[in-house]
């Protein structure tokens, strides 16, 4: 979830199945439906029961329905509208990329504290009553305020149970982590059925997924593939073992090659990615962020003019898929990703 500067392996990417694309940084929507629907949500809509949930670690309750929520990233924004609550959100920040159509509508109706990260400051003159991240680094002291900070001014705050797998249950998939924010939010927000829509709509999606499984005979190996997020400072980032990628290659009979370290997001050399030499490498289409080397042609001409990479058969034979990089990232939108690389590697002959 989170993307650090140069550390030490890098390279990133994957796909999906159902929902928008787009190129930059998180998420899905069921294609053949709307996505939003003014006040769709419903349930204890001006009061009712108190509702406690477990997030990241903290029990928090609201004692009714949250009136002005606001969303510190893009992907908790989409999670939020996805669930029709754009009625109850006081606040956005942090876009990442361009607005998926089926959320336009929506996203232009709630104000924007911050385009990119919020402050304290600027979280507090939105007056919420609620608050909502898809990782716990948006709630530091010199951001949007630490969680206890906001405890004490009466603001509980959620975070994507996703970035926070040591307080769930041992082998619970990323996927069913996403899922139960759904869930949880919905029962939050009173918005129990439609919650309950989305996890069952994408626990689907995840599951055809499936049945695209690898092609192996006994005793071969499964395909491996590499997902390259970014490059930065010519040096390469990529999916590592703790990342929603690599969930995503077991689902579909892969490997991910990068599966030996223990980082979402590592930076490796170039001659690394060789050594591993993938059968398919996954980019992400990065090029609404607008930095150099962002977009899939960019990192296509990168590994076609390097020495050594360009000699990869994977890279001489073009079997390389390209995913919105957004979508890589866990969100609503992460099984349009999935789909893409299920279908891509049963294009490519690693899957029937």
């Amino acid at each position: 979830m989170r993307h650090p500067a140069p550390l030490g392996i890098a390279l990133t990417l994957a796909l999906a199945t159902t929902g928008c694309s787009t190129a930059a940084d998180d998420r899905p929507t069921a294609r053949d439906r709307p996505a939003v629907e003014a006040g769709a949500a419903t349930g204890h809509a001006d009061g009712g029961k108190p509702v406690s949930v477990t997030s990241c670690g903290r029990e928090i309750s609201v004692p009714a329905t949250p009136r002005r929520a606001v969303a510190l990233d893009q992907t908790s924004t989409e999670t939020l509208l996805e669930l029709g609550l754009q009625d109850r959100m006081a606040g956005t920040a942090n876009l990442k990329t361009k607005i998926p159509a089926p959320y336009r509508a929506a996203y232009a109706k709630i104000p924007v504290i911050a385009p990119k990260i919020a402050t304290g400051e600027q979280l507090r003159a939105a007056t919420p009553d609620f608050v909502v991240a898809g990782s716990a680094d948006l709630y530091t002291a010199d951001r949007a305020g630490t969680r206890e900070e906001l405890a004490e001014l009466k603001v509980p705050t959620f975070v994507s149970a996703v970035d926070c797998p040591q307080h769930n249950p041992p082998g619970t998939t990323p996927f069913e982590l996403l899922f139960s924010d759904y869930e949880n939010l919905g029962k939050l927000f009173g918005a129990e059925e439609r919650a309950h829509k989305l996890a069952t709509a994408q626990r689907a999606a995840v599951a055809k997924a499936g049945t695209n499984t690898a092609t192996t005979h006994p005793g071969e190996d499964r395909p491996t593939v590499v997902f390259l997020y970014s490059v930065f400072n010519g040096m390469p980032y990529v999916a590592g073992g703790t990342s929603l990628p690599s969930e995503m290659s077991r689902i579909v009979g892969a490997k991910n090659a990068f599966d030996d370290v223990a980082e979402d997001w590592p930076e490796v050399s170039w001659e690394e990615v060789a050594r591993r030499d993938p059968d398919v490498i996954v980019v992400g289409d990065l090029s609404e962020r607008g930095r150099p080397g962002d977009s899939a042609r960019e990192k296509r001409a990168t590994m076609t003019g390097h020495p050594v990479i360009s000699r990869l058969a994977a890279v001489r034979e073009n079997r390389i898929l390209e995913v919105p990089g957004i979508e890589l990232d866990p969100s609503v939108r992460s099984v349009h990703a999935l789909g893409l690389l299920a279908q891509g590697m049963k294009d490519l002959g690693h899957a029937h």
